[in-house]
């Protein structure tokens, strides 16, 4: 497969209905449909969307956990449009604010997204078995999926989570084709593999399971909330061979003992991607399920997915900074400069940019852009505003996020490497410091889980690795740190938090 022969995202789905045409597509609980099902579904509600033949603005799927949801994306790409992934359990202020950014034409619904309709601008709803939806045929017109260009938008995610003004990101059907050529040079993946789905569709990760499944004739099964209380139990039921989720799930499998080793003998393949992975989770990983390859990935949404990997192994754990997993190389194709706070490239570490074919042609509303996208030498560059250094092996180490340094009592800080010294406090399980602000002065304030501890235990063992002035004042037990629902660390919950903590 290469860029001049698969262009679009739909031609990966018939690659796996020619492999696999009776295997399921994807399994949402009790409900799946086969790659031939949802082939024939789908042609039937591209049909519908497209009317007379024309090809349909942008359409947004509004569904929640639901094979409807699956479906909807497949036939918005075989009527040849844009697909706009959202949830309907947004606020329906900020669903409204990212259907006029997208200019969507058209939704299509579950029964969730159905119920959000009466918040909603009034648009064409396909609702398949619902009064006044649009009428679908019970034949296809559409005999094939609607040829697209590779410059055309595959879909737009949005990047700001569930709260603030959304940045559209127009993800191209030639961005998506370097991409998923790359993957399917790498891996092996087949119809005889199934994915889990841990991730929301609003969230660009979850395209990787899709189109990595779909591209394979694999199934791809949606892992419930509750799964998590017993998943060796459900990865072994399922037969589950590829996981993909963000870190944090690592630690909550493991509070709720499900990460002993030899735990999850079903997995071939292991991918964390949304966050820093901490080597700690990734050898915990690793020892639970010995037969799959442990990979890191890394990349912002406007880079199309991830665009470095790292492969774990126990050398990674020499390599790592702040007990990091690196996160690896660029994709072939892309370059890269590690630039200082002036502006210039600096030598020993700094903050990455990338320039290359997974980058998005800019954000919906070019005024988004400006100051993170820069042109320089001829080339486009996106600023990823995450801090790097690089290894003599020319991989990349993650240093942590640019707005992660802060000033305390005038000496700059790592957030990161505050974590990492927590960490390393006996019985302590994960800890995140952020800071706030208080008086006009900036306090830290730790939460942490594991065993409850003093705050002067803390500090009389921070003191041994930081200066007297950096040590966290406030710290806060936790049974659970907050996950957001793509299950990462809600980090404006626990911001939220701190400043109730300083002020009380």
């Amino acid at each position: 497969m290469n860029e001049t022969t698969t262009v679009s995202l739909s031609e990966r789905f018939l690659l796996g209905l020619r492999r696999a045409p009776e295997n399921e597509a994807v399994r949402v609980g009790t409900a799946a449909i086969s790659y031939a099902e949802a082939h024939r579904t789908a042609l039937r509600w591209a049909s519908a969307l497209t009317g007379h033949g024309t090809r349909p603005g942008p359409v947004g799927v509004l569904a929640g956990e639901s094979v409807t949801a699956y479906v909807g994306v497949l036939a918005a790409l075989y009527a040849g449009a844009t697909v706009v992934p959202l949830r309907p359990d947004f606020p329906a202020a900020r669903t409204r604010s990212m259907l006029d950014a997208a200019g969507v034409a058209a939704l299509v619904v579950d029964d969730r997204g159905h119920a959000a309709l009466p918040d909603l601008p009034d648009l064409p709803v396909l609702a398949p078995d619902r009064p006044g939806s649009l009428p679908v045929p019970a034949e296809p017109v559409l005999t094939e999926p609607r040829p697209v260009a590779a410059e055309d938008a595959a879909y737009v995610l949005f990047t700001s989570g569930s709260t603030g003004r959304p940045k559209g990101v127009p993800i191209t059907h030639g961005s998506l084709a370097h991409y998923f050529r790359l993957l399917d040079e790498r891996y092996d993946f087949g119809p005889d593999d199934v994915f889990s789905q841990t991730f929301d569709l609003n969230f660009d990760c979850a395209m990787f399971d899709l189109f990595c499944a779909w591209g394979a004739g694999a199934r791809l099964l949606r892992v419930p909330g509750g799964a998590y209380r017993e998943l060796p139990a459900f990865l072994a039921e399922h037969r589950v061979s590829v996981w993909f989720s963000t870190p944090s799930s690592v630690s909550l499998v493991r509070r709720l003992g499900g990460l002993t080793p030899g735990a999850l003998p079903s997995l071939r393949w292991s991918f964390f991607a949304g966050e820093a992975l901490r080597c700690q989770d990734a050898e915990d990983w690793q020892a639970a399920a010995p037969g799959s390859s442990v990979e890191n990935l890394y990349g912002p949404t406007e880079l199309t997915i991830t665009v470095s990997r790292h492969r774990f192994t126990p050398e990674s754990t020499r390599l790592a900074a702040n007990g990091v997993v690196p996160i690896g190389a660029l994709h072939d194709g892309h370059e890269q400069l590690i630039v200082g706070p002036d502006g210039e490239q600096a030598g020993a570490e700094g903050e990455l940019w990338v320039s290359g074919p997974q980058l998005t042609p800019g954000y919906l509303d070019p005024a988004d852009g400006t100051g993170r996208f820069v042109e320089r030498d001829g080339r486009v560059w996106y600023r990823t505003g995450d801090r790097v250094r690089p290894a003599e092996s020319g991989e990349l180490l993650y240093l942590g996020r640019l707005d992660s340094q802060v000033q305390v009592h005038g000496w700059r800080v790592e957030l990161a490497e505050i974590d990492h010294a927590l960490r390393g406090c006996p019985g302590v399980d994960d800890a995140v410091t952020l800071d706030t602000t208080a008086g006009g002065e900036t306090e830290l304030v730790v939460f942490y889980t594991g065993e409850r501890r003093a705050p002067v235990a803390f500090s009389r063992a921070l003191r041994d690795v930081l200066p007297l002035r950096l040590v966290p004042r406030h710290y806060r037990h936790l049974a659970d740190l907050p996950l957001n629902g793509n299950r990462k660390v809600d980090r404006p919950a626990l911001r939220a938090l701190a400043a109730e903590v300083v002020a009380g």
